[in-house]
């Protein structure tokens, strides 16, 4: 079995100024999400149609 190479990635226009940001990476049947300031404290996995509510859900605030 091929081993899934994990990229965590942060939004392009979140800036280095330590604000509160989120990454995400592709693992898979999932995409795993996880606080950008303490990327060793887990993270959460979400489909990919979780995904797409939850962003739609944070677009209408």
């Amino acid at each position: 079995m091929e081993e899934l190479k994990i990229t965590w990635r942060k939004a392009s226009y979140s800036g280095n100024d330590g604000g509160h940001c989120v990454e995400l990476a592709d693992l898979g049947g999932t995409i795993g999400v996880r606080d950008s300031k303490n990327p060793g404290g887990g993270h959460i996995n979400i489909s990919r149609d979780g995904l797409d509510v939850l962003l739609a859900r944070l677009k209408q605030r």
